[in-house]
């Protein structure tokens, strides 16, 4: 059955995790080169994809023990919120000129090869697969998690230069990390008591 309530905890720290990803900044960046509904399109597609492998991973953590999967869950939530804290902010390239081929396959394909081979392993498919593990409620994670990413893409798409300008990269990493440390405490504290 569909919880709004996990959904929109996942919506909340998915979202905050991927708006400063490399992976919105490239949706960006093929924004400004293309036609945004054919980026969408594939970029979509490929969060989609990512979603389900994570809640798949996840569904299969649930299979261990309550007290094991709390710790490993918390340990993770604590390395997503280091690598959150420690990362350097990225500088993107932008590229003036617009390419010849704007058909819808053409760029779609390229918006979702980009993300299915950015995103592979990264935070937020890690962070799905906790979550996952974590409520034992694939559907609503996985509603949750892809619609933050659809989120953050279609930001990244249409409005990261405006965003960027009223707020800053780092106050938006930060938050994240400060939920996930949250979560990560949550989730030892139930793993010990």
């Amino acid at each position: 059955m569909l919880s709004l309530t996990v959904a929109a905890v996942v919506f909340g720290v998915v979202f905050l995790a991927e708006l400063p990803d490399k992976t919105a900044l490239a949706g960006l960046m093929l924004g400004t080169r293309y036609r945004a509904s054919y980026v969408f399109a594939g970029v979509a597609a490929a969060f989609l994809l990512h979603v389900v492998i994570a809640v798949a991973a996840g569904s299969v953590l649930t299979l261990l023990p309550h007290r094991l999967v709390q710790a490993i869950v918390g340990v993770l939530f604590l390395i997503g919120a280091a690598v959150l804290l420690l990362k350097k902010d990225e500088e993107e390239e932008e590229q003036t000129r617009k390419p010849a081929d704007q058909s819808f396959w053409k760029v779609a394909g390229s918006g979702f090869t980009l993300i299915l081979v950015a995103e592979f392993g990264d935070l937020t498919q890690i962070m799905t697969a906790n979550l996952a593990a974590r409520y034992d409620d694939p559907l609503s994670v996985g509603l949750g998690a892809v619609l933050a990413l659809w989120a953050v893409a279609a930001l990244g798409i249409l409005g990261g230069r405006t965003l960027m300008k009223y707020v800053p990269l780092r106050l938006i990493t930060r938050v994240a990390a400060l939920l996930m440390l949250a979560l990560a405490a949550f989730s030892l504290y139930e793993a010990i008591a």
